[in-house]
């Protein structure tokens, strides 16, 4: 019997001593540094900027040279705010970008991209606190001492060969705390991703608002051109009937009605087109912000000609500096990057662990005793195969590459809002021209019509100031487009868009 609970003390104790003894001499504790990936945008061709967390594809720019905001990817989507459309509603650009900002793919995708980024920020934190757990055990076991070499005799000694049934009952908990540089760095270098994400996620709301922005001013172009197409058809038709009234008198001839006619029914062609391509980017808009399918509106704002005199291009660039969070999304990459590259550096350090358990063991709960277990582990790096250089050139390259890149935006974001600043001077002076134009192009219809009713012209002299009016109007509502659209390509450039498109498009 004595003999028997001395082998139950020393399976005990070995079951116990085992997990510890296996990690000193076989386990590796090493923490390596967590990589970032490389983004491509240096390293390939075409490829997408990519950053620690996974992030929705897209973009939205703006080409103010053709008049146009070019929206792809997620940024052209949205989650609809209704399954069923309601009541029409008056829309203004506020309430637009608010729904643009609450409802489109692109902020709706970098909302879940900063969860994740937090989220494995927090995974980073879990590895410098202490894991904690809890054990349950309990055994009825028989042990056959022969079948493990265990068969020895002397003389005047009995030796068991076969040890129960018995018993075992143990219940601890165990505590573990490692502390190393590379842990603590690489909490550091994800909590630096996390505010890269959320940096990020401020610029696709920049986009957002950009994108909303454009396909509202597109809207109200649109409109304004199915205005002038109407107003150009009853222009024409009251010319037609002038000349029908002239030709039935016995005044004109055959071919002015004609004429007249053919005008007349070229204007209506064009109203269908630009009644088309208003609806259109009424769709556009609509999915964009996130609006039900075959929701009706109306736009309550109308944004027109106001020139921009107080700011300079010094200030603008200040406030991009300050402001673009994509510049701060790039820095905070770099110090990321910076911190990767010091926690691999942190793998030839020494790293420490200490771990404790306590709890009770014996053959049953009500038969049992306190055991605790304390031990210290120092363990230092000697030879690891090469693997802490090629940690540390890895994370090397990936931060010449974020340097690199942030340089790159520098210049992107200087150059930005030098051209915003360029287009915006350069359809300004288009407005005034186009509005010029127009006044003198209306003025030309009216004494051609004044002609044609005295009977001094024909009506090739009125048509061709219809047409004259007609493109007037045209590269008013064009330039007028531009000069609001150049507005919104320079709040874009210089950050927080949806502030600066306040500041920026006065309502009058």
């Amino acid at each position: 019997m004595k003999l028997t609970k001395i082998s139950l003390a020393l399976l005990a104790a070995a079951s116990l001593w085992a997990p510890a003894l296996l990690h000193a001499q076989g386990g590796d504790g090493t923490n390596r540094a967590i990589q970032l990936p490389l983004s491509g945008r240096t390293g390939q061709p075409g490829s997408v900027d990519t950053v620690q967390t996974p992030l929705p594809g897209g973009a939205a720019s703006v080409n103010t040279l053709n008049s146009t905001v070019q929206v792809q990817g997620a940024y052209q989507g949205s989650v609809p705010s209704a399954q069923a459309a309601g009541a029409p509603i008056a829309l203004s650009l506020d309430d637009a970008v608010k729904r643009g900002l609450e409802y489109n793919l692109g902020t709706v995708g970098f909302r879940h991209s900063a969860q994740l980024a937090e989220a494995q920020q927090r995974s980073a934190l879990s590895h410098l606190l202490p894991n904690v757990n809890a054990y349950l055990y309990g055994a009825d076991q028989q042990t056959d001492l022969a079948a493990l070499g265990f068969n020895f005799t002397f003389p005047g000694f009995s030796f068991p060969t076969v040890l129960g049934p018995y018993h075992y009952f143990d219940a601890r908990a165990r505590a573990i705390q490692t502390a190393d540089l590379t842990t603590l760095r690489n909490y550091r270098a994800a909590q630096q991703n996390s505010v890269a994400t959320q940096y990020s996620s401020q610029d696709a709301r920049d986009l957002v608002v950009l994108a909303v922005t454009g396909a509202y001013l597109r809207v109200i172009a649109a409109g304004a051109r199915v205005d002038s197409a109407k107003a150009q058809v009853a222009t024409a038709q009251a010319t037609y009937q002038q000349a029908s009234d002239r030709h039935d008198a016995g005044l004109s001839a055959r071919i002015d009605v004609t004429r007249s006619q053919v005008e007349l029914q070229m204007e209506q062609q064009r109203l269908t087109s630009q009644e088309t391509d208003l609806a259109k980017q009424r769709i556009n808009l609509g999915r964009l912000i996130g609006l039900p399918p075959g929701q009706q509106f109306t736009l309550s704002d109308t944004l027109p000609y106001a020139p921009l005199t107080s700011l300079t291009l010094d200030q603008a660039l200040s406030r991009a500096y300050s402001n673009r969070p994509d510049l701060k999304a790039a820095q905070a990459q770099v110090r990321a990057a910076e911190l990767t590259r010091k926690a691999a550096m942190a793998e030839r350090y020494p790293s420490a662990e200490v771990a404790a358990d306590y709890g009770v063991i014996g053959v049953n709960p009500t038969s049992s005793h306190g055991t605790f277990t304390l031990t210290g582990t120092l363990r230092i790096p000697i030879w690891q195969g090469g693997r802490i250089s090629a940690d540390t050139e890895q994370a090397a390259a990936a931060l010449e590459q974020r340097q690199a890149e942030y340089q790159d935006l520098r210049g992107r974001v200087d150059a930005e809002v030098r051209e915003a600043f360029l287009d915006l001077t350069a359809a300004a002076s288009q407005v005034q021209v186009a509005e010029n134009n127009r006044t003198l192009a209306q003025d030309t219809l009216q004494q051609a019509r004044d002609r044609f009713a005295a009977g001094v012209a024909d009506t090739i002299e009125v048509v061709q100031a219809q047409e004259a009016v007609a493109a007037a109007d045209q590269d008013y509502i064009t330039s007028l487009f531009a000069h609001n659209l150049a507005k919104t390509s320079l709040a874009r450039a210089m950050g927080q868009a949806d502030q600066g498109i306040k500041e920026l498009l006065e309502k009058r």
